[in-house]
């Protein structure tokens, strides 16, 4: 039985390392390769999956940074996403998330804009999933990839807020006050 379910897991992983390629990316290396100001990234309206191949969910993310920590060598994205959110309650159980960029500006609008417990939005959407090698989701259509592990996940809190930008920023936002992300960039491809 063991060894049933090692052949499996083998297959399962010859599988997915080549699903990038098979789905027409190439690999970049982040350091290198990305163009992109990090001062405007996310105001692009990036998507962000997280989950497993059993359940997940995505979402538009408008806020985020793009750098290194804990190392010159570490390249890391850090997101946000609201605890009220469908995705955060993946986020908190994943080990990897996913962002990704779409030529279609109307995948943001959507995605930005209907909630993951009320159906299937890549469905809806006519997207289609496929897995990293560490079993992220992200989306076929995407043209562009980052799969980040995560490092570290903090809840912010309003006793911590130092000046009004935060405190405007919540003072009528019902979903709540964000968790911060950080995530080492562990692949990424590009169409």
């Amino acid at each position: 039985m063991k060894k049933l379910i090692l052949t499996i897991a083998l297959l399962l992983g010859a599988t997915t390392m080549n699903a990038q390629k098979e789905n027409g990316f190439k690999k970049i290396n982040v350091q290198q390769d990305f163009a992109e100001n990090g001062f405007s990234y996310f105001t692009g309206a990036p998507i962000l999956a997280a989950g497993d191949s059993v359940k997940h969910n995505a979402m538009t993310i408008g806020w985020g940074a793009i750098g290194n920590v804990w190392g010159m060598q570490r390249p890391s994205v850090t997101v946000y996403v609201a605890p009220k959110r469908y995705t955060h309650d993946f986020m908190e159980k994943s080990k990897y998330f996913t962002i990704m960029d779409f030529a279609d500006p109307e995948i943001a609008k959507y995605l930005g804009s209907h909630s993951g417990r009320d159906g299937d939005k890549a469905k809806a959407l006519g997207l289609h999933v496929a897995y990293t090698k560490n079993g992220t989701p992200y989306y076929k259509e995407a043209s562009s990839v980052i799969e980040c592990e995560i490092m570290y996940a903090e809840d912010m809190k309003e006793e911590n807020f130092r000046n009004d930008v935060p405190k405007r920023q919540y003072k009528n936002f019902s979903a709540g006050i964000h968790t911060m992300y950080i995530g080492e960039v562990v692949d990424a491809w590009k169409k």
